[in-house]
């Protein structure tokens, strides 16, 4: 990531922790690889968006940081040029290897091995939700490491984003069928390089919007089904991820707020799902549910059939 002289530009606002794991949440439609950090312990008013371009930003690109972060907008940003050499650096200065049980999530500036037994995913910044070092991520990967003792044969994972999640449940279950999916192609193009980066193969890879993509269906049921993305999205699909959940899987939902927990939570009771252990990290909390003893499949859209659906091997 480079400019045509070389270079690359840094653009530097002051954020809110919120507004920072807002931002690591949602896909923003900047050209750069952005990255917020924390500048005084424990202090949720203090933190930093740093944005690292490959040209000089202009006027909409400030602007659209601006609208990441409202709080500071009395505040100037701070530009400055940076040679190539030192971007990768730069952004990922502030990301230092997540430890969650057996797992090790580094970046290519921070190199960790993992314990033994255990498993080093490399997965560098800039790549959208699903870093491993966002809450609900690491949180999700907590919340595997410790359902390793038990037997899935059939797992997805449902918006899968950089796949991390998709690969720690190869490395928990190698009999398992694992199948990631994503709404966004560029995320299950990522999939695929972060794939092939951390040699992890056999997971069959599929662009789809929710769980009733034919492909999917097809493949059901599902005793254990990961779905890391937001509340909206996880209300709406309450009914589709219980009707492709085997009786009795287990459903990982991560990506919502403690004070949306009470609305998930009722959602997937409506549709047989019961709460059976949950993780709260800040403001953020990872829900694990039991599935009822019944499944029923609805029809799906009659144009959700497998689109762009295919395999990556091992």
């Amino acid at each position: 990531m480079s400019g045509n002289d070389g270079s690359s530009w840094k653009v530097s606002l002051p954020c809110t922790r919120a507004e920072a794991e807002a931002i690591d949440t949602v896909e923003v439609a900047i050209d750069a690889v952005l990255m917020t950090t924390e500048q005084v312990r424990d202090d949720r008013d203090a933190w930093q968006l740093d944005a690292y371009f490959d040209a000089e930003p202009g006027r909409d690109d400030i602007a659209a940081l601006r609208a990441l972060v409202p709080s500071a907008h009395a505040a100037p940003e701070i530009l400055e040029r940076i040679d190539d050499a030192d971007w990768v650096t730069l952004s990922q200065a502030g990301l230092e290897p997540i430890r969650e049980g057996r797992f090790v999530v580094h970046t290519s500036a921070h190199p960790l091995t993992a314990p033994p037994g255990g498993r080093a995913f490399l997965i560098d910044a800039g790549q959208a939700f699903g870093t491993g070092h966002h809450a609900t991520t690491s949180g999700c990967l907590a919340m595997l490491d410790g359902m390793a003792d038990r037997a899935f044969t059939n797992v997805i994972d449902v918006g899968t984003g950089t796949g991390l999640l998709a690969f720690a449940a190869r490395h928990l279950w190698r009999g398992a069928r694992i199948v990631a999916t994503d709404i966004d192609p560029r995320a299950i193009g990522v999939t695929r390089e972060n794939a092939e980066l951390n040699r992890v193969g056999d997971i069959a890879l599929m662009v789809a919007d929710g769980a009733l993509d034919g492909a999917i269906t097809a493949a059901a049921p599902y005793d254990l089904i990961i779905a890391n993305v937001l509340a909206g999205p996880l209300i709406a699909m309450a009914p589709e991820l219980a009707a492709i959940a085997a009786p009795r899987a287990v459903i990982v939902l991560a990506g919502l707020l403690e004070t949306q927990r009470a609305e998930l939570v009722d959602a997937y009771a409506a549709c047989g799902c019961t709460l059976a252990a949950m993780d709260r990290r800040g403001e953020w909390t990872i829900l694990k549910l039991d599935a009822g003893a019944r499944r029923h499949v609805p029809d799906g859209p009659p144009d959700q059939q497998g689109r762009d659906g295919w395999a990556l091997d091992s």
